[in-house]
């Protein structure tokens, strides 16, 4: 989950098409921060660490008490108009979204199940919370399939293969082709492509993340995206995790920390 994180914080500076469309940028900035797809990641992280194989409405349950918990700790981490409603709401209800932020915050869902079944299962219930639109839906599964697919061993092109078959997302262009005409853009149809082919096209994780920004638009999300692809093919530098570790607060890395145990643990024991 750690790729993820790091993903967000060197797409932010680059929101909004702010970058250069290059990968030729400084990797940290001052305004290399975490957003709220790292916050809600964590949120995601935390729900598991308590509800983990519960059936879904408990599931749901934790889900929402977590995902209210840090977004109300961090108000301010640049959340959507819709979500922001959701989260002051007194009874949180789904509001048909098909918008990135399903797809931002799964990864950690791709490092805690033992089959794909389950990770699609579980997938699902962290975007039906909010995002229920069957975009939004298939998004966040799309995700997590390739992060599960990936730490399981199986190759860049078998992955590319199963997205498109059980997701039907068309990876048929490259980066290069994706680059200039794309704009800031919120929804998981025009996300989600563009950061499996990022990923597909990086040859490790530090490349995978600059090809990510390369292709502008919603930097942030599209980065995170792709670089919760990124650790599970490659694994994460220690130099890089280190200074992302440095940009969280405390509570939001002892989290993140706590989940990386409890999965590791759960990989050893045959659980995940």
């Amino acid at each position: 989950m750690i790729g993820a994180i790091i993903g967000d914080m060197i797409g932010a500076p680059y929101e909004f098409d702010q970058g250069d469309k290059t990968k030729d940028f400084p990797l940290w900035g001052r305004r290399s921060q975490f957003t709220d797809d790292s916050v809600m990641s964590l949120a995601v992280a935390e729900a598991l660490l308590e509800a983990g194989d519960c059936e879904e409405s408990e599931f749901k349950r934790v889900l929402i008490y977590s995902m209210r918990h840090w977004g109300r700790n961090y108000p301010y981490a640049g959340y959507g108009a819709m979500f922001i409603h959701w989260l002051a709401d007194r009874d949180p209800q789904p509001y048909w979204s098909y918008g990135n932020g399903s797809a931002m915050r799964v990864s950690p869902a791709g490092w805690f199940y033992p089959t794909i079944e389950r990770t699609r299962e579980a997938a699902r219930w962290t975007a039906e919370v909010t995002h229920n639109h069957p975009e939004g839906v298939k998004g966040a599964e799309a995700v997590a399939s390739a992060i599960f697919l990936s730490r399981k061993g199986e190759t860049k092109e078998d992955v590319k293969a199963y997205i498109e078959r059980e997701f039907g997302y068309s990876l048929s262009r490259t980066c290069d082709e994706i680059r200039p005409a794309y704009r800031h853009v919120e929804s998981c149809q025009e996300t989600v492509p563009e950061a499996v082919t990022a990923w597909l096209e990086g040859a490790d994780f530090e490349d995978v993340i600059r090809t990510a920004v390369s292709l502008g638009g919603d930097c942030d999300t599209l980065t995170c995206i792709a670089g919760g692809m990124a650790e599970a093919s490659y694994g994460v530098p220690e130099a890089i995790r280190t200074e992302a570790e440095k940009r969280l607060t405390h509570e939001l890395r002892d989290v993140l920390l706590r989940f990386e145990r409890k999965a590791a643990e759960r990989i050893e024991g045959g659980l995940a």
